[in-house]
């Protein structure tokens, strides 16, 4: 059992907190460093957490197995660089950070220190783009010519933040929402990208957030993609790759459908619901253990956020950007 504390204990900490806390042999919560206690307290006796205020003091204490970090954006690489310091394996909540130079620098200090590294994408913990990466991987699809992506998340509309709002914390309209979910999975399933044009469409301000993001990509090896993301409609997931012998279609958590040439009537696949934040939690602590490595790569963390800042980069300019310059 690996004994963690988590830094951050809002919408998405607590969620992260109630995927695991009495259910997971393998992971549980016993601190959680906030700014304010106050609130907090009837929810901590609930779940056996011990709160705190002191960063530092929780990375010095012993008793602490790893740390799980479900802060502001522009924290992450700064408190996972004196996680790292403290020795301690660390999780970070998607976007590890929110500019190529700092994911370097976060990747490089957990190397250097010798600690485990994890970021929380937890789609790629989902049944159906699990089936998506092994039959791309397989080689059925033949040589891949190019993969397409939709996400639609209405948390925006519904459990409207002010960091959402906040062009130092959440640039890219819904890019750091849900968005770059769908560039890590690009990345997962196609490798690097080398070049994007975006654009984002904005109708209505926040708090009731209307706009769209379009995204063109060319990747490393020469595949094509194309990406949206709409904050105001209806939950959608939608990743579909494309290879000369047929294609293969994740939809939402749990359905797959493989078409293949010749003709031959689509397959339909269908997966039993999985708890992906539980399934990202333990899999971070299977790895701290020694055990499989985590599934995302240092290098495609840093690939998934270089991508994430010239795709914002093309917003602001209205030009292509060439990922890493």
């Amino acid at each position: 059992m690996l004994n963690v504390a988590i830094v951050g204990l809002g919408n998405w900490g607590r969620k992260l907190v109630t995927s695991v806390q009495g259910i997971s042999e393998r992971i549980r919560f016993v601190r959680a460093v906030v700014r304010n206690p106050e609130p907090l307290h009837e929810y901590a006796a609930k779940t056996g957490i011990e709160l705190t205020t002191d960063f530092a003091a929780t990375l010095a204490d012993p008793a602490i197995q790893a740390i799980v970090l479900a802060t502001p954006h522009t924290l992450h690489a700064e408190q996972i660089i004196a996680v790292a310091a403290a020795g301690k394996p660390v999780y970070c909540e998607k976007p590890l950070t929110l500019k190529r130079a700092d994911a370097i620098r976060a990747v490089e200090a957990c190397a250097k220190a010798g600690v485990l590294l994890a970021v929380g994408h937890d789609k790629r913990f989902w049944p159906s783009m699990q089936a998506l990466t092994r039959i791309v991987q397989s080689g059925e699809l033949g040589e891949i010519l190019h993969i397409e992506g939709h996400n639609s998340n209405e948390t925006s509309r519904t459990a409207f933040a002010s960091w959402r709002a906040s062009p130092e914390e959440s640039p890219g309209g819904g890019m750091t929402g849900t968005g770059i979910h769908m560039v890590d999975a690009f990345v997962g399933l196609i490798g690097p990208v080398k070049r994007v044009q975006s654009l984002l469409m904005s109708r209505r301000p926040p708090p009731d957030v209307l706009d769209t993001v379009s995204v063109l990509f060319e990747f490393a090896n020469g595949v094509s993609g194309t990406m949206s993301s709409i904050r105001a409609t209806p939950l959608y997931w939608r990743a579909h790759v494309f290879g000369n012998l047929g294609s293969a279609e994740a939809i939402g958590p749990t359905e797959v459908v493989l078409r293949k040439t010749g003709g031959a009537a689509p397959v339909r696949m269908n997966f039993d619901p999985a708890d992906a934040l539980r399934g990202e939690l333990e899999a971070f602590a299977i790895a701290a253990g020694g055990g499989v490595p985590y599934p995302i790569t240092p290098a495609q963390m840093i690939e998934t956020v270089a991508a994430f800042e010239a795709i914002v980069q093309s917003m602001q300019s209205g030009q292509p950007m060439v990922v890493g310059r």
